[in-house]
C-alpha cells in the first residue's frame, strides 16, 4: 500500500484540505481499512478520520474537523481497495497559523511525511 498527497491547500476559510491517493500496488485485495479511521467507532467509521497534522514548530497536532454529528471532513466509505486499484481520499484540519508552511501528515499504518502547505 502506498499513500500519496497530492495537494495540501490552506483555503481562506481557516482550514487546510489534503488530497492524495491510497494505493494497492500488489494483486490481492486490501481489507484492512478499520486502521484508517483512528479511534474513530461509530461517526465514520470507514473513513480516513484518523488523519492527523502536526505543526512542529508551534508544537500542535490538528485532528480531521467534524461536523455538529461527529462525522468528519474527510473521505468516508472505504471499503476494499483492489489489487492495482487507487482510491482517492481527502481530509480537512483547522489551518495552522499563517507562518506555519509545512507540517507532518499522518494517517494510521503509513509513515509520517512532512508536507508543504500552499495558498
Amino acid at each position: 500500500m502506498v499513500l500519496e498527497i497530492n495537494s495540501a491547500v490552506r483555503g481562506q476559510d481557516g482550514y487546510v484540505t489534503v488530497n492524495g491517493q491510497i494505493k494497492n500496488t500488489g494483486s490481492s485485495i486490501f481489507a484492512g481499512i478499520s486502521p484508517l479511521r483512528g479511534e474513530e467507532k461509530t461517526a465514520s467509521p470507514a473513513s480516513v478520520a484518523g488523519a492527523t497534522l502536526v505543526d512542529s514548530v508551534g508544537k500542535k497536532r490538528y485532528l480531521v474537523l467534524r461536523d455538529t454529528e461527529g462525522r468528519c471532513a474527510c473521505t468516508t466509505g472505504l471499503t476494499l481497495i483492489k489489487g492495482g486499484e487507487s482510491v482517492p481520499f481527502f481530509a480537512q484540519f483547522p489551518a495552522p497559523p499563517a507562518s506555519t508552511n509545512e507540517v507532518v501528515f499522518g494517517l494510521p499504518t503509513f509513515a509520517a511525511a512532512t508536507i508543504k502547505l500552499s495558498g
